[in-house]
Order: structure tokens, then C-alpha cells, then sequence
């Protein structure tokens, strides 16, 4: 009898740990840090991890990374490409986050992030350790005419 009610409690145990949630590391909450962290979890498949860290980083700093596009006609040269860090972090968050969305089999919420970014943050930047800024909007666009091309052949 006491073995069965080790087993109910550990069932019911088990069932409790797999509603519980991700408890997420900010970090120091910096734009930086999120965007990192939601690359890193990407990286290793922990898409729903990824995501955590990205809707932190756009609750934090999407409006000040609308300010600083607002403030732009043209990508900011690379001297001085870190100084719009919101946009840089934010865009490349919403580049993330569609990549995670295609993993995931959701064309619609991928298309969504994509026409975010190519819309409202087209002048982010994205540093790569090798010395130089990619333009994470300029990536969207080609998967956004990718994503609804193939959704025009499925219908």
C-alpha cells in the first residue's frame, strides 16, 4: 500500500513540474542581455525559453527602439552603430523571434515578426563577432517573400 501512494505522489509530483514555468535569468535586464539570451536558448532549441527573453526585451525597449529608428533616414554609420542599441537589440529580437516561429511551424506569427522588423525597425543592425554589422531587416524581407510565396503555392 505505501508503495502505491509512493507512486501516486510522485505522478502528481511529475504532473506539477510539467505546468511549471520557465523561471528566466535576466540578467541585468539590459537590451544586450536579452538579445543574447534569446539567441543562446535558440541555439539550443529552447525555442519557448528564447521567447521568454524576447518579449522581455521588447516590453523594455521597444519604444525607445521606435524613437531611435524615428530618428534615422539610413543606416547609422559603424562608428556609431552601438549607439542605437534599443533598435539594434530590439529588431534583432523580432529577427529571432520569426526564425523561432518558422522552427515551430507558425508562417503567420514568422510573417508577423518579419513585417515588424522590415517595417518599423528596418535601420537595425546587428553586430557580428567577426567585425561588422548585418541588417537583420534586409534578412526578413527575403524570408517574408519566401514565407508568402509558399503560402500563396499551398493555397
Amino acid at each position: 500500500m505505501l508503495s502505491a501512494r509512493l507512486i501516486i505522489l510522485a505522478a502528481v509530483a511529475g504532473i506539477l513540474c510539467v505546468g511549471a514555468s520557465y523561471a528566466a535569468d535576466f540578467g541585468d535586464f539590459s537590451s544586450s542581455t536579452l538579445t543574447s539570451k534569446a539567441w543562446d536558448e535558440m541555439g539550443k532549441g529552447n525555442y519557448d525559453e528564447a521567447l521568454v527573453y524576447i518579449n522581455k526585451c521588447k516590453e523594455m525597449y521597444e519604444a525607445e527602439a521606435l524613437k531611435q529608428q524615428a530618428g534615422l533616414s539610413s543606416f547609422a554609420p559603424k562608428e556609431n552603430g552601438h549607439d542605437y542599441w534599443a533598435l539594434n537589440d530590439v529588431g534583432t529580437c523580432y529577427y529571432i523571434e520569426g526564425q523561432i516561429r518558422e522552427k515551430q511551424g507558425d508562417t503567420a506569427s514568422a510573417i508577423a515578426a518579419y513585417k515588424k522588423l522590415a517595417g518599423s525597425l528596418k535601420y537595425c543592425q546587428c553586430w557580428d563577432n567577426k567585425g561588422w554589422f548585418w541588417h537583420p531587416a534586409e534578412a526578413a524581407e527575403g524570408r517574408l517573400k519566401q514565407l508568402e510565396f509558399e503560402s500563396i503555392l499551398d493555397q
